[in-house]
C-alpha cells in the first residue's frame, strides 16, 4: 500500500485547520451529489452542502468530519475543503443538535420574513444532517 498514489487533503474552516494529511480517497456531499475523489482525479471546483466528509488514509483508517457547507477544490494530488463550519465527527453533540433543531423548527412556525425563513431553513438542514451523520456513525460502530 505504501506505493499507492495518495492525495494531500486539507480541511479548513473559519475556526482554523481541522485536518491536514495524506489520503487514499475522500468522500464528500457536494451540492449536485456525492463525490468520491481518488488520486489523479480531474480538477474540480464545487460547492458543498451540509453533510459528511470522509477521509480514508493510506493505512485504511476512516476519518469523519461534518461540514456545514462550503467549497471543495480538487487537483490531481490535492483536495482542499473550505468549510463554513467544520467539526470532527467525535465532536458532534447529539443533544445540542436535537435542541437546536427544535428551536429552529419552533422559529419557523412563527412565520418570520422570507430572509429569516431562508436562514432558518439552512440552519435546520445543518442540524438535520448532523443528526443523520451521528446515526450513521452509530450504526457503523455497532
Amino acid at each position: 500500500m505504501a506505493d499507492s498514489p495518495t492525495l494531500e487533503v486539507d480541511i479548513v474552516s473559519a475556526e482554523g485547520e481541522i485536518f491536514s494529511g495524506a489520503a487514499s480517497v475522500v468522500f464528500a456531499s457536494a451540492s449536485q451529489g456525492d463525490l468520491g475523489i481518488y488520486p489523479r482525479h480531474a480538477p474540480l471546483l464545487t460547492l458543498l452542502k451540509a453533510g459528511e466528509v470522509r477521509v480514508v488514509t493510506p493505512d485504511g483508517q476512516d476519518h469523519y468530519f461534518f461540514v456545514g457547507g462550503g467549497a471543495l477544490e480538487v487537483q490531481p494530488h490535492k483536495v482542499t475543503v473550505l468549510a463554513d463550519t467544520a467539526l470532527r465527527a467525535k465532536d458532534l453533540d447529539e443533544a445540542a443538535a436535537v435542541a437546536a433543531k427544535q428551536r429552529v423548527e419552533a422559529a419557523l412556525k412563527d412565520k418570520a420574513d422570507r430572509a429569516t425563513e431562508a436562514e432558518l431553513l439552512a440552519e435546520l438542514t445543518r442540524f438535520t444532517e448532523q443528526l443523520k451523520m451521528i446515526e450513521r456513525l452509530r450504526k457503523l460502530r455497532s
